[in-house]
């Protein structure tokens, strides 16, 4: 076991572990802890960061946590204060997710790229930015002209690709074997830092190949049916496309 192990990047569906705390950083307005082992997403990408509770069976104590980041290569949880203060190092904790916020930002990010692969196959139009809350997001992308048409287009394209039970599988790769696949980087900027030495993808299968830190379903009748709610000009070749989850899909 890794000395911080984080499963969100290898398990997506793991909602709770136990897990101890390795240190504890009370000296500003919320207090930050790392835990030895933790299902929370620290955000990035475009995704944010998971929100749950810390509970210490011992006696009973909870805490809330309001957001998670990453600092090196630890994850930090910012924790609601109490008058009781933080756990304290070496506390046995439950590390529970807020899991039906978390399986809707999964089911989005997975729309979202989605919609990134049937743009790309079809349009060859390059991703220049994209966000996303629980259930909805926009992506933006190098086009020169949309319209009405061209957007109801690729919200039935979508649709389709989602129905079609697409498996989403997650693979870590060496470096120089992920920059070997053509068209792995989808954005016009390349995000990923100089120095990492493996990469993380998601594949759509069929679909879509992209490098991504995110967390998503394992396939795409998870995510049901999108809707296109609108569509923007951010500039002379840059185009933003919002979506919404259309069915609520339980987790």
């Amino acid at each position: 076991m890794d000395a911080r192990e984080q499963l969100a990047y290898s398990d997506a569906y793991a909602r709770t572990v136990e897990s101890r705390v390795a240190s504890v950083d009370d000296s500003g307005e919320a207090p930050l802890v790392v835990l030895d082992r933790t299902v929370f997403y620290p955000g990035g990408g475009g995704q944010p960061s998971d929100r749950g509770l810390l509970l210490r069976p011992a006696d009973g104590r909870s805490w809330t946590v309001r957001s998670a980041r990453k600092s090196g290569a630890d994850i930090v949880h910012e924790i609601e204060p109490t008058p009781d203060g933080p756990p304290a190092v070496g506390d046995t904790l439950t590390v529970d997710l807020d899991w039906a916020r978390r399986y809707a930002l999964m089911r989005t990010h997975t729309a979202l790229h989605a919609l990134c692969g049937v743009v790309w196959r079809d349009y060859r139009a390059l991703v220049t930015g994209g966000n996303m809350e629980p259930g909805g997001g926009r992506m933006d992308f190098e086009f020169e002209r949309m319209s009405g048409d061209l957007v109801d287009e690729i919200e039935a394209t979508v649709n389709a690709e989602l129905a079609h039970k697409r498996d989403v599988r997650v693979n870590v790769l060496p470096r120089a074997q992920a920059f070997a696949i053509p068209d792995l980087i989808r954005t016009k900027i390349n995000l990923l830092p100089a120095g990492i030495e493996e990469i993380r993808t998601i594949e759509i299968v069929g679909l879509d190949l992209q490098a991504d830190g995110g967390t998503h379903v394992s396939n795409t009748s998870e995510v049901g049916s999108i809707k296109v709610t609108g569509y923007e000009s951010k500039g002379r070749i840059n185009k933003r496309i919002r979506l919404e989850l259309v069915d609520p899909v339980a987790g």
